[in-house]
């Protein structure tokens, strides 16, 4: 592990690979083989350039080439050369997108290769193995973990009264907004310094809102609103038919962020879609949001220009939930090279790799003592991970799910969403949306 983590700073020095073609060479032979892999995160790249290199560096015969683009070139690019037949052997794998896949019969199935292995599941983060299992088949090794938190600026928390003991225990329901609500009110600021508890507090005129939406957010929720219809009882279901995006607790939850718009506590959706989320809260517009743990590093430590901190997301009528997720590794299923290709994705999913990419402390790796690792990394760096840790421990997550026809289910969500956020009546919009899912699932 020390050799793989010296590699780093050879992989944060090398150029990543722009080619977007399949997999080259031949090991017919015993000859030279080169693997393409492709993912979307620039910051954790470098990382994983330490890995294929030290694998590498064990397996000389096996090159491995790295293609990193940003998230919605990534998953157009991918689609676009599976279909062409070219895609690259390996690519990171969202179990959004995954059924898809699995349907189209674009996944190697790897459950022979497990089978012959030592890999034990037990030694990985719960849940994380059976989401990329159908039946016998397996179509992807654990790569990391996630959930996300309540994102807020320090220094208006404690103008508005709120200390971080608060802020851990903060409330929410969609008829007053609960403890949160205030916080929000409290935290939102009009040109003359007035807060939105003040009566005079001018709407049309603020210079930071409480509370910063996500409005691009699929058919999940992920990064917003998802963690509020949770606490207020909404569920994706058995998964079997389609999510009930009409259902009461949703249609309250969206009226209450219209809401927020609406009494100048949240910026209008034309601003939300101009404006990047990191930008607004370092510039001080917002005063909070909900983010990632991946996103961690990029607002806590000495460079962040505001200071900030993570809290537990309100807990609702229903309970606290914040969303988590787990990424893999899968083959594609035209690869030339599938020996090597999962030869690549064990190794990814080895401790000797995971343990390295959770010394930058940038993500949780699947491999629960690889987290244990990244955990104390961050306690290093001087980020404080007790946001994320504490709702993974009490199991108060809900799993992002597995929806069929992904890519039409998040856009008909998302437009409803984004409707909402312009004015439209939330039942009108969800009714459409929800009878749009029904369809796909007929």
């Amino acid at each position: 592990m020390k050799k793989l983590a010296a590699l780093v700073a050879i992989g944060a020095a090398s150029a990543l690979t722009l080619s977007a073609c399949s997999s080259g060479g031949s090991s017919a032979d015993g000859g030279d083989v080169t693997l393409q892999y492709w993912m979307w995160d620039d910051q954790q790249a470098p990382l994983y350039q330490a890995c294929a290199a030290a694998f590498t560096e064990e397996n000389p015969n096996i090159t491995v080439e790295i293609t990193q683009t940003g998230w919605a070139q990534y998953w157009q690019n991918l689609n676009t050369q599976i279909t062409a037949g070219t895609a690259p052997d390996i690519f990171v794998n969202q179990i959004s997108y995954y059924k898809e896949f699995v349907d189209n019969q674009q996944l190697l199935d790897l459950s022979e290769y497990v089978d012959a292995s030592d890999i034990d599941f037990a030694d990985y983060t719960p849940d994380l193995a059976d989401r990329w299992a159908e039946g016998d088949a397996r179509y992807g090794l654990p790569k990391d973990w996630d959930t996300v938190g309540l994102l807020y600026n320090v220094a208006a928390a404690e103008e508005a009264g709120f200390t971080p003991e608060d802020m851990a225990a903060l409330t929410w329901n969609p008829t007053d907004g609960g403890t949160f609500g205030e916080f929000v009110a409290a935290t939102s600021v009009d040109s003359a310094g007035r807060d939105g508890r003040d009566p005079a507090f001018d709407s049309s005129d603020v210079v930071r809102y409480g509370y910063y939406p996500e409005w691009a957010d699929g058919a999940i929720g992920q990064n917003g609103w998802g963690v509020f219809a949770h606490a207020n009882g909404f569920t994706f279901g058995d998964g079997t038919s389609a999510p009930d995006y009409a259902d009461a607790s949703l249609v309250e939850t969206a009226t209450w962020l219209q809401s927020l718009i609406e009494d100048g506590y949240a910026p209008s959706f034309d601003s939300t879609s101009t404006l990047g989320t990191q930008a607004v809260m370092e510039n001080e517009n917002a005063a909070s949001t909900i983010q990632g743990s991946w996103m961690a590093s990029s607002y806590l430590g000495e460079a962040a220009p505001t200071e900030f901190a993570f809290a537990a997301v309100p807990t609702g009528p229903a309970g606290r939930f914040a969303s988590t997720n787990g990424l893999a590794d899968s083959v594609w299923a035209g690869t030339s090279h599938p020996d090597e290709a999962y030869q690549f994705v064990e190794y990814l999913a080895s401790a000797e790799c995971q343990d390295s990419v959770g010394e930058a402390g940038l993500i949780f790796p699947a491999l629960s003592s690889a987290t244990q690792v990244a955990l104390e990394a961050r306690e290093a760096l001087g980020y404080d991970s007790t946001a994320f840790v504490s709702v993974a421990d009490a199991g108060d997550t809900f799993l992002v799910p597995v929806i069929e026809r992904s890519a039409e289910v998040n856009t008909a969500v998302q437009d409803a969403m984004q409707s909402i956020a312009q004015g439209t009546d939330a039942q009108t919009a969800l009714d459409t949306a929800a009878a749009t899912v029904e369809s796909y699932y007929e």
